[in-house]
């Protein structure tokens, strides 16, 4: 076999491979390529209770209820089209409140409640710590 023919048939084989693994990548994600699922997202596609998801969207005001244990929580998450409740059993990151966007791990139980696993609080690209809350940087004193 010519070296030319080698080459091809390498490069060729190359290709199946690349597209193989393409396929095959596409085919583990499925519908879990989504970071998280909105409430509304949650009617619309089939998770079955007990499946590892995300769920995303904002803490409902005046929605967060404790139970007398003093870990667990209760709340409902929305996305402006639908609403969702929630149960978490744990301590809860000091960013989340009311009003306030968040993403929770965890799994549908039968009845429809989220129950979260893990829940990570969102804030946007404005924050800052209530340390430095009104304070400037040096770097931005340093620069002017």
């Amino acid at each position: 076999m010519k070296p030319k023919h080698q080459r091809l048939g390498l490069a060729v084989a190359g290709l199946f491979a690349m597209v193989g693994s393409g396929l095959l990548a596409m085919t583990a994600l499925k519908d879990q390529a989504a970071y998280f699922y909105a409430p509304a997202d949650l009617k619309t596609a089939s998770v079955k209770p007990g499946e590892a998801i995300r769920l995303g969207g904002m803490v409902v005001a005046n929605s967060i209820k404790r139970d007398p244990d003093g870990v667990t929580i209760r709340f409902q998450v929305s996305d402006g089209k639908a609403t969702t409740n929630v149960r978490f059993t744990g301590i809860v990151p000091d960013l989340f409140k009311e009003n306030s966007g968040m993403v929770g791990e965890g799994s549908l139980s039968s009845d429809g409640t989220f129950v979260a696993d893990n829940i990570l609080a969102k804030h946007d690209e404005r924050y800052m710590p209530p340390q430095l809350e009104g304070k400037m940087h040096k770097t931005e004193t340093m620069a002017q």
